[in-house]
């Protein structure tokens, strides 16, 4: 077991100290990933991956106080905090300029890892949350990649699987959302 997953185990049984041993062993890691994150949008956005990694925290810890059942599960979380974090960002901005006309986006023009602007980053989502209503992990998957910018063997590690069932779950995710995207 991990240092992550004993101090959120230590959290569920009531060790309110223990909370303040798990953000320095997640920040620079969420830190990371946020900066890998946003080194790919475009450039000029106000967001910070500082901001990111902060806003993320305050909506995973919130008011009320979750349960995470290990390091992947709160990861996980992470992942989906940072996705409808730059999602919301995304639609509050398209609605500010032209009426936010959206386009057909080819997945394969579109950096999977790295959305580039908010039309692709909300056709995304928008395929991403029917994938999520037919296979869930394979969904939870593609956003630790697609939002988190995780490596393949990041992904599989957080998710508990192996490094073949990763490429074959990217392969089977990325095809679906192809489909699905030029569908709409």
């Amino acid at each position: 077991m991990n240092e992550v997953t004993r101090i959120l185990y230590a959290i569920q049984e009531g060790q309110t100290h223990a909370a303040v041993e798990l953000w320095p062993l997640i920040y620079e890691e969420l830190r990371r990933l946020a900066a890998a994150k946003m080194a790919r949008e475009k450039p000029g956005l106000t967001l910070q991956p500082t901001a990111l990694v902060h806003e993320a925290w305050l909506r995973l810890v919130g008011d009320e106080q979750p349960t995470w059942e290990n390091r992947a599960h709160f990861f996980g979380a992470a992942a989906e905090a940072m996705r409808r974090i730059l999602v919301e960002r995304a639609r509050r901005r398209l609605r500010l300029r032209h009426g936010g006309g959206q386009e057909r986006v080819d997945i394969d023009e579109v950096e999977i890892a790295a959305p580039t602007d908010d039309e692709d980053l909300l056709a995304v989502h928008d395929a991403l949350d029917r994938f999520a209503a037919l296979d869930p992990e394979k969904a939870e998957f593609v956003k630790l990649r697609y939002f988190v910018g995780l490596s393949l063997e990041e992904t599989a590690s957080a998710l508990g699987v192996s490094l073949t069932t990763a490429k074959r779950w990217w392969q089977y995710a990325r095809a679906w959302l192809k489909v699905e995207m030029r569908r709409n």
